[in-house]
């Protein structure tokens, strides 16, 4: 069991063998900010605007309170749930974060390693700092992020190149066709992309490199975003992908239910984190509504705010299926490489079956909103 972690911990303290990193997650933010360059901290910890969409996603999370219930016969504490037809070991999987290669020089590499070592997928960012061929080498279960670009061509070489390399899952982020007006990067004038970091797929490309010329930089931010785009173009993804596909960054239930219309498999309930849209709906208070527009007619996943095991059975007890995690792993990554990702996964994956269990639930099955006391504001 995942919660077997924490004795391990303690026997290694009788041989005064400490832990690199803390056990309490919300701790490597500021660890990590001691490590890495300003301006790849800012960018990696950055938000839109004031930050204040970053804010409520937190404050979400500390309204909504866990009601233990006792003597429920709580032996099992069963995390293994099926998402978009696959097996998972327990409803987590590490979300798409670009340019990793700035928090470490192995960036993906690492975090593929890791998650395979705990049988967890990864969602690996079109703006990844390796291309997904090379990522594919070293990952385990893997889906794949498009940043739809302008050229449907070069979309198109994307969904066969990632289908040929063993990604099974699709997830679509609808809420960057464009970059937000971040003050952290602008007061570093720092875009890793104009420095070719996080380009990779696309200099990998063959459809890209035929076009690009001299100037690869100039042509992916003329390709990048496809502000155009609206629902109907969804079938053209159904034409060229054969699996499952997510649309990452709803946060409305007229949202949710068109993407249930166009046939989608699943949505993913995401502000990015707080990264796009400065004073948005906190992405845990959109879940239960968004939940209950779609019932079980396609997939809920969740991403924003997660810091801690404890996040994570609120998500799931609020409708979610899953959780996509981010910066943690990411100041993970930071701080130690890959044996830094795989204990902020261990850590996090403890902390859930023993919040679920000792909150009186046997399995990720039994939560509900019944689970949770919401605070009011």
């Amino acid at each position: 069991m995942y919660a077997d972690f924490q004795f391990e911990i303690y026997l290694n303290g009788l041989n005064d063998v400490l832990p690199s990193l803390p056990a309490d997650l919300t701790r490597l933010e500021a660890l990590a900010r001691e490590k890495l360059p300003p301006e790849a901290y800012d960018y990696i910890a950055g938000s839109a605007g004031t930050g204040d969409t970053a804010v409520a996603n937190r404050e979400a999370f500390r309204r909504r309170r866990i009601v233990p219930r006792m003597l429920r016969g709580v032996t099992g504490g069963d995390l293994s749930t099926r998402v978009l037809g696959a097996e998972l070991p327990a409803p987590l999987l590490l979300g798409p974060v670009g340019v990793l290669r700035i928090a470490h020089p192995e960036g993906e590499l690492a975090v593929a390693r890791a998650a395979r070592s705990l049988g967890l997928p990864m969602v690996l960012s079109t703006a990844a700092s390796h291309s997904m061929e090379e990522v594919a080498e070293v990952a385990g279960p893997r889906w794949y992020q498009l940043y739809w670009p302008g050229d449907r061509d070069l979309a198109v070489s994307f969904l066969e190149r990632a289908a040929a390399a063993g990604y099974t899952a699709l997830v679509v982020t609808l809420d960057t066709f464009t970059l937000a007006w971040r003050p952290g990067d602008l007061d570093n004038a720092y875009l890793p992309f104009l420095r070719g970091v996080g380009i990779q797929n696309y200099l990998a490309d063959p459809v890209f490199t035929a076009e690009a010329g001299e100037d690869p930089i100039a042509h992916w931010a003329g390709v990048f975003g496809n502000p155009g785009l609206t629902w109907d173009d969804l079938a053209f993804l159904r034409e060229h992908w054969d699996g499952p596909i997510a649309l990452k960054g709803i946060q409305q239930s007229d949202d949710a239910r068109r993407a249930v219309d166009a046939g989608m498999d699943g949505i993913v309930v995401s502000n990015h984190g707080g990264r796009q849209v400065d004073g948005a709906v906190a992405s845990l208070d959109a879940l239960p509504i968004v939940a209950h527009a779609v019932g079980d007619q396609i997939e809920v996943l969740f991403d924003s705010g997660v810091r801690t095991g404890a996040d994570v059975v609120k998500a799931l007890a609020l409708g979610a299926k899953a959780v996509l995690l981010g910066r943690p792993y990411v100041y993970g990554l930071a701080l130690d490489g890959e044996e830094g990702v795989r204990h902020v996964l261990r850590c996090l994956l403890a902390e859930l079956e023993l919040t679920l269990r000792l909150s009186g639930h046997d399995g990720v099955a039994a939560l509900s909103s019944e689970s949770l006391f919401e605070q009011p504001t």
